[in-house]
């Protein structure tokens, strides 16, 4: 079966460019699961309701968050009755939303969902290590394919976790720096990794955010608001082929999908409608 996991979907632009290619991509891979970091996705920063709703109906089958999970309180309904969306494990229990979640392919399998925040240079976290044995081993035993986004800053954190979880999770796949990283493999246990699948938004920014702005307040130290900017967007993350009996990795690919692009995959979806 093959997964496609999308990176952190940054404010309108992101928003767009999902919506509009999503049905393309699916009839062109013949994707079996999009799964979507959105924590980013309300005005760059959190997920409301609706824009929740506009996710799944464009064919994202589940969403994952991060560090900016509750900035929009709006979301607790959504985390609270919805069984396709978690919010990051290792939140306290108490935390509004799901731990893991198990969603089911459009080939019928069943693929256990996890995301996790790192610790280095993010807020103070309960272990990754520990929370991520303890979501995995509550997962049933049936359920052989399993994707971990794991939203971390640092490079060689996300690296560790890919090797503690080599062989335990179909795929760890980072996101949170923006930034797609060329360094997807299949680790020895047959585990797909990727540090940081990158942005899907406009890449003409920093990170997603207006540069005039970022740059004044970097420069001078007065304060603006870091809207989002809105040139060059760009859909990125990575398709992973899963062997669904053994749950290992058996291909990873990045993927880049520019607006230029969109009308071809309307195209796509429309014939295939």
């Amino acid at each position: 079966m093959l997964l496609l996991f999308i990176g952190d979907i940054v404010g309108r632009p992101g928003r767009d460019i999902v919506i509009r290619g999503i049905p393309g991509l699916i009839v062109r891979h013949k994707i079996d699961l999009v799964v979507a970091n959105a924590e980013n996705a309300a005005g760059g920063s959190g997920l409301t309701p609706s824009i929740y709703h506009d996710l799944i109906r464009a064919g994202v089958d589940a969403i994952t968050l991060g560090d900016h999970v509750y900035r929009r309180k709006e979301i607790y309904s959504v985390l609270s009755s919805e069984d396709n969306i978690v919010r990051p494990a290792n939140l306290p229990d108490e935390a509004v939303g799901r731990r893991w979640t198990v969603v089911e392919s459009r080939d019928g399998t069943p693929v256990g969902i996890i995301c996790l925040l790192g610790q280095l240079y993010m807020r103070p976290i309960d272990s990754p290590w520990r929370t991520a044995d303890i979501a995995l081993a509550e997962i049933p035993s049936d359920v052989r394919v399993r994707l971990v986004d794991f939203h971390a800053e640092a490079t060689s954190e996300a690296q560790l976790m890919g090797h503690y979880l080599d062989g335990k999770a179909s795929a760890v796949l980072g996101t949170h720096t923006h930034v797609p990283t060329a360094d997807e493999h299949i680790l020895p246990g047959g585990t797909a990794f990727q540090c940081d699948v990158g942005m899907t938004g406009p890449y003409n920014s920093i990170l997603g955010r207006r540069i005039d702005r970022v740059m004044e307040t970097t420069v001078t130290s007065n304060p603006t608001q870091f809207e989002v900017a809105s040139g060059d967007v760009r859909l990125c993350g990575t398709l992973v082929e899963v062997d669904k009996e053994s749950g290992l990795a058996l291909r990873i690919e990045r993927l880049c999908v520019k607006a230029a692009e969109l009308p071809e995959l309307e195209s796509l979806a429309n014939a295939n409608s």
